[in-house]
């Protein structure tokens, strides 16, 4: 045992999750790439669970933080602050919300956490619907609508949950299927529990469930949901802490495969808007947004060192079409992976769009969930030079692929030469 990871385990909490046996201390990032403590490069195709968006080090976004850093770094929102006024303004315009406001916070649990308290407060009922194998943060609100047994630790919760079928294409009782009988059978189960339960405050749902594995249902099935919900006055809540800023490739923003009957009532988002940086934030109607009837103000989220990231990693992203390369270069990525797949029987699943790709493992020759195998590929692809995240629903047997937005064709090719091999190891 090294000697930070001894110190690290003397006074950090045991549930404290590190990645590998031999846990990895990074110690600086350019680009796509990162080293460790010893030297060792590493292609980054996990971006610190999704967060560094554009690039590790990227000149635009140092630039404005040092720059913001010799004016002022904090002021809490007590005070006007232009940066945040300016980025809440951009992230309005792209939300595709009508007559939008914007809270910023400091993470996607927080964001979740107020959007929660927005639509039971807008609603006047604590009972939400949530999809099962999802994933919203880890304070005690965002706990109790986690339809993920590895990362909830407690089923007490201030909130009644009931938990709705969808969120997982290929797995549970309508997985057989075509996807329009798939819709059609969620929406049916939606509809008769909606007849068995009080009037509930919203739907939360996150488009492409992340640390589920990076699952998704058929396009549209949030829009089918939504006219459902739409005609009950029950909220629609799309988690986009994972999703959201053009990860998809094919859109912006999650919501929008589902988008056939408008946008979601309330957006949440995080991670990669920072490109490291702690923002996360919630998008809702005014008179959502403006139906606490209490004072609130928020001491670090929307601090001006961080606002000063989002606006300069936002013009980054837009100017030079990262959404457009995520669907390009994601688009050859899964293919090659898909064609690895193929030759390999415990891979059961390729699976996502853009760069958020997941390769669910299952031990060969049945249906049953291999994270002993998620392990190893893990640790054979950091051993080449290569680090990728996992997770998965009723075991972590999905691999998630998730690299900066501005990956290229042949560091693509480079990171699926090293999967490849690790995925050929474990046969």
């Amino acid at each position: 045992m090294n000697d930070l990871f001894a110190r690290h385990r003397s006074v950090l909490p045991d549930w404290l999750a590190l990645y590998y046996e031999d846990p990895l201390e990074i110690t600086h990032g350019e680009g796509r790439y990162v080293w460790d403590a010893e030297g060792n490069k590493y292609l980054d195709f996990f971006g610190g669970i999704l967060t560094t968006m554009t690039a590790h080090a990227l000149p635009e976004v140092t630039k404005a933080v040092s720059e913001q850093a010799g004016r002022i770094i904090h002021s809490s929102t007590l005070y006007l602050n232009r940066p945040m006024v300016e980025l809440a303004e951009r992230i309005s315009q792209l939300s595709g919300i009508p007559d939008a406001r914007v809270f910023f916070t400091t993470s996607g649990t927080e964001a979740n956490d107020t959007a929660l308290l927005l639509a039971t407060t807008y609603r006047r009922s604590n009972t939400i619907l949530a999809m099962r194998n999802s994933y919203h943060g880890r304070s005690f609100s965002a706990v109790g609508i986690t339809g993920n047994r590895g990362w909830s630790p407690t089923s007490l919760s201030p909130l009644q949950t009931l938990y709705v079928h969808g969120g997982v294409r290929t797995r549970g009782p309508y997985a057989e299927l075509s996807d329009d009988d798939f819709i059609a059978a969620c929406v049916e189960d939606l509809k008769d529990l909606l007849g068995h339960t009080r009037p509930p405050a919203a739907l939360i749902a996150e488009p492409i469930q992340g640390v589920g594995g990076f699952t998704s249902p058929p396009d549209g099935l949030y829009a089918a949901f939504r006219e459902v919900l739409a005609e009950r006055g029950i909220l629609w809540i799309a988690d986009e802490v994972q999703t959201g800023w053009g990860r998809t490739g094919d859109n912006f923003w999650g919501w929008q495969a589902h988008g056939q009957h408008g946008p979601p009532d309330i957006l949440t988002f995080a991670k990669g808007i920072g490109n490291g940086m702690s923002i996360g934030g919630v998008v809702a109607r005014a008179e959502i947004m403006n139906c606490l009837d209490a004072n609130s103000i928020s001491t670090f989220g929307g601090t001006q060192i961080t606002m000063a990231a989002g606006l300069a990693n936002l013009s980054y992203l837009l100017e030079h079409d990262l959404q457009g390369n995520a669907r390009r270069v994601g688009g050859l990525l899964i293919e090659r992976l898909r064609g690895v797949a193929a030759q390999v029987p415990g891979v059961r699943e390729v699976r996502g769009r853009g760069l958020m790709l997941g390769i669910e493992l299952v031990k060969p020759g049945t249906d049953q969930a291999d994270p002993d195998a998620a392990s190893a590929v893990l640790e054979s692809c950091r051993a080449d030079g290569l680090l990728i995240g996992k997770g998965g629903g009723h075991n972590t047997s999905a691999l998630r692929v998730a690299p900066p937005l501005s990956l290229t064709v042949a560091e693509a090719e480079e990171g699926a030469a090293i999967l490849e091999n690790a995925l050929r190891s474990i046969q």
